[in-house]
């Protein structure tokens, strides 16, 4: 007879990984080991320090949090994500507490019958390293067409070189150890020859359970107990390989070595302890706290994170692209919680009966804020001819969302090109008359705002909003071919910046005397040359300026040399300014052209060539003969 809770659990839990990696008759042989457990809501599964029984747990419904010794969130577990899987890879206790965020239900896997599925199956273990190995769930896994989720673990772990590792000799007691362990604060040390290669390992639970608990008296020598051989590795693995080779051991520390052999010089030892301390501020946990927020002070603290984040990628060259991504993922995030905050406290069943869409334009509309700079947003709305009160209702959320932005440390745009501006709240309809107006009769400030607002990108609400005035666009350029003469000319005003001498053009007076604006020097020709060869190739839903010229590239084949060659430009000019703003705490828009060394200058140099064959192109194409 069919067993109905087997097959439950059976439909379950073939749908999530790591049992979508196992072949079919395996789950259903988990399946039928599987416990059903209820729990309530605030009940905790396990405390830190608890050593785990036989089991890992899959979440059915409800939510679990995980939480470090001083109660921050790590991670929450929802529908179909694993955790707790010490027990499953080593015999050592929580490091997390698990609790129950609401009414839960969760199907317990007896780790015995999982065990031998590891060694047959190794992406199973990879997948586990990979996604759960320090409490860290699997939000991103879901997303499977999302480039983040193969960049989480890719960060490499790095060592402090300038600091001399602690260890001791052979010829030492346990003691002298301990005593080293106590003063340096460590939880393990590595023991070395004269060469300073490693012989053999000490941690805390050696002291404990040998010394403390068992019969190994302190003067005794440190190879009464130390573990050997040592698992070494080189510098540069990424968090997720430094994962896999811990679970792999069934161990906790890796000494680093400068071959990755036993046979080299101590460089450090790296902790499970390490890696959940590394992964305090990675993406996936750092949107979980957002989405936890109920104030503008705790995003605030959240965006300070993202920053050193950055500055952490910045200092491992991890590609711009995927900084980009991640910052603009953490970025929407921050927003949308904003406006979710202030309709609750303006009433969130007003909002849920207005269509609107949030919009963010500038610089994170396309996608490339890494560093807090000015607001530049906007909001439209679908008139209700039964709400006569929807404009005033969006500007008042309007101005509670921008005010939010600007304490978290988004600074108000001085020309108030914001959505708490009544100006940049408008509906559908009243914007598609706005953008007639600027294209029909194009004067100068007409075609600046349309290169503020052409980079707009929906954030908020209903994105078909957006969409309705992006066809309106497009319904207009085709029409009027003057508009696109116009912002050419305008992509042309700012010439590429070395003067006949080869030195860096400087601002000649004012506050920034003798620094280079590389905002408006070196990126606007980029970002408004690649706007308008997009517009006038009808291309929508791509913003980002590195990415708009990959898609130019592939319209023109002819041209593609060029703009690869842009869109790697303008990676290296977001690069520069990123480092130099998180050097000088600003913007990073001004740069002092003796404070780069010489392979900045040499990198900020070659992003200025395309700049001039880019404007070569578009005098040709869009007959502005005598403009350059």
């Amino acid at each position: 007879m069919k067993n109905e809770i087997i097959h439950r659990v059976f439909d379950f839990i073939k749908e999530y990984p790591p049992f979508t990696l196992l072949p079919k008759d395996v789950v259903m042989e988990i399946a039928s080991t599987v416990i059903v457990k209820y729990l309530p809501a605030d009940t905790v599964l396990f405390r830190i320090g608890d050593m785990p029984p036989p089991l890992f747990y899959i979440v059915n419904e409800g939510a679990i949090y995980l939480h470090q010794e001083d109660g921050s969130m790590v991670d929450q577990c929802d529908e179909g994500d694993v955790f707790g899987i010490r027990p499953l890879l080593v015999h050592a206790p929580y490091l997390l507490t698990a609790k129950t965020g609401e009414e839960s239900i969760l199907y317990a896997i007896k780790t015995d019958s999982f065990l031998p599925y590891l060694d047959k199956y190794p992406k199973v273990l990879s997948f586990l390293a990979s996604n759960f190995a320090v409490g860290n769930g699997n939000m991103f896994y879901k997303k499977q067409n999302s480039q983040i989720s193969s960049g989480l673990f890719s960060e490499i772990i790095t060592i402090d070189t300038d600091r001399s590792p602690v260890f001791c000799k052979v010829n030492q007691t346990i003691q002298e150890a301990a005593m080293l362990m106590a003063r340096h604060q460590i939880g393990s040390i590595i023991i070395c020859d004269d060469d300073q290669e490693p012989l053999g390992i000490i941690t805390d639970k050696d002291l404990r359970i040998k010394v403390v608990a068992g019969n190994i008296r302190k003067k005794e020598l440190v190879t009464r107990i130390m573990s050997s051989p040592v698992i070494c590795i080189p510098s540069g693995l990424t968090l997720a390989e430094l994962q896999i080779i811990m679970l792999k051991n069934k161990i906790n520390h890796l000494a680093v070595t400068v071959d990755g052999t036993p046979h080299t010089q101590l460089l450090g030892v790296i902790s499970e302890h390490d890696l959940v301390v590394q992964q305090a501020d990675n993406p996936a946990i750092l949107i979980k706290e957002i989405r936890k927020c109920i104030i503008a002070t705790q995003l605030k603290a959240i965006r300070d994170k993202t920053e050193h984040l950055i500055k952490k990628y910045m200092e491992q060259e991890v590609s711009v692209s995927f900084v980009t991504q991640i910052v603009s993922e953490i970025n929407d995030e921050i927003i949308q919680r904003c406006i979710r905050i202030a309709e609750q406290e303006l009433g969130a069943a007003k909002y849920q009966q207005i269509k609107y869409c949030w919009l963010a334009l500038g610089s994170e509309g396309r996608g490339e804020q890494l560093l807090r700079t000015d607001q530049d947003n906007a909001l439209v709305y679908q008139d209700d001819p039964n709400n006569s009160n929807i404009k005033e209702d969006c500007l008042l959320l309007a101005q509670k969302v921008t005010a939010m932005l600007h304490e978290i440390g988004y600074e108000y745009c001085p020309a108030d090109m914001m959505a708490s501006n009544p100006s940049w709240c408008q509906s559908v309809e009243d914007w598609q008359n706005t953008f007639t107006k600027w294209v029909h009769s194009p004067g100068e400030k007409e075609i600046m705002m349309c290169t503020i607002f052409f980079d707009y990108r929906p954030v908020y609400g209903d994105h078909s909003l957006a969409q309705n005035l992006t066809q309106h666009i497009f319904s207009l350029l085709d029409k009027q071919d003057v508009f696109l003469h116009l912002m050419a000319k305008n992509a042309l005003e700012n010439p590429p910046p070395l003067s006949f001498f080869r030195n860096f053009i400087v601002e000649k007076n004012g506050e920034h005397k003798d620094s280079f604006d590389i905002k408006l020097r070196a990126m606007m020709p980029l970002v408004d040359a690649a706007r308008l060869l997009i517009l006038a190739h009808r291309i929508s839903g791509i913003n980002n300026t590195s990415k708009r010229y990959l898609a130019l590239a592939e319209a023109e084949p002819n041209n593609a040399e060029l703009l690869l060659m842009a869109a790697d430009a303008y990676e290296i000019l977001i690069r520069l300014r990123t480092i130099h703003g998180l050097k000088t705490g600003d913007s990073g828009r001004y740069i002092q052209p003796e404070v780069m060394d010489k392979m900045q200058r040499l990198q900020l140099r070659n992003a200025f060539q395309p700049i001039d064959e880019l404007q070569k192109l578009i005098k040709v194409r869009f007959q502005l003969g005598g403009m350059i």
